[in-house]
């Protein structure tokens, strides 16, 4: 069944936006069939499992970075990381897509960290940070650190991306209820970390993080 879907297949794939996924009896036994034989390195079902989600993943993602080229990327991203990750996936767990949605979503929000947040002057203003600033940065790094993930999320793309509740809400696919309470809780357990971190004088960084 898996090789006739591949021989049917077009070699490469034009993203396009997807929301529905077949969720039929037959198909789930397809998908079943092709992460076990991927978990073993079949190829094959590696293909055969993009061809059955790709568009999904890029519509996913591209809900997030709000990039179609960046979506792209990513989603080629997503299924290359899939190649060495698929052994880790339970089906006792959660339903494959839903595993495979939650690998998007780490490898985009990867993405906006390492693209948008590590560079200091995103927090600090360049033309007066000082030495003890840039240090003070890497606290205030450590410290978002040890926040829940939802939390750090909302506080990330709050202070330092700079999207509104309702973007957020948007991009995380909650209410916008539920992100003012993820950001209130996670800032104040931001603040009680930068406190035990003997941060609780202000940088500008901190300000900009911890402000109402």
């Amino acid at each position: 069944m898996i090789s006739e879907a591949l021989a049917a297949a077009p070699a490469t794939i034009g993203f396009t936006t997807r929301t529905a996924v077949d969720e039929s009896p037959q198909a789930n036994h397809k998908t079943q069939l092709a992460v076990a034989r991927a978990k073993e390195g079949d190829q094959e079902a590696l293909r055969f499992l993009y061809v059955s989600y790709a568009h999904n993943i890029y519509g996913y993602v591209r809900s997030i970075v709000r990039d179609d080229h960046e979506a792209e990327d990513l989603t080629q991203q997503v299924f290359a990381k899939l190649m060495s990750t698929v052994g880790k996936y339970d089906e006792r767990g959660v339903p494959f897509f839903a595993w495979l949605l939650r690998l998007a979503h780490n490898v985009a929000i990867d993405h906006l960290r390492s693209n948008r947040l590590m560079p200091t002057e995103t927090v600090l203003d360049p033309d007066s940070s000082s030495g003890r600033d840039i240090d003070q940065s890497e606290t205030v790094r450590t410290a978002l650190a040890t926040l829940p993930a939802e939390q750090r999320q909302v506080v990330v793309l709050r202070h330092l991306v700079g999207l509104t509740p309702g973007e957020i809400a948007d991009r995380m696919g909650r209410s916008e209820g539920s992100i003012h309470g993820l950001h209130h809780r996670g800032r104040r357990a931001l603040q009680r970390e930068l406190a035990r971190l003997e941060s609780t004088p202000c940088t500008r960084g901190v300000r900009q993080l911890t402000a109402v």
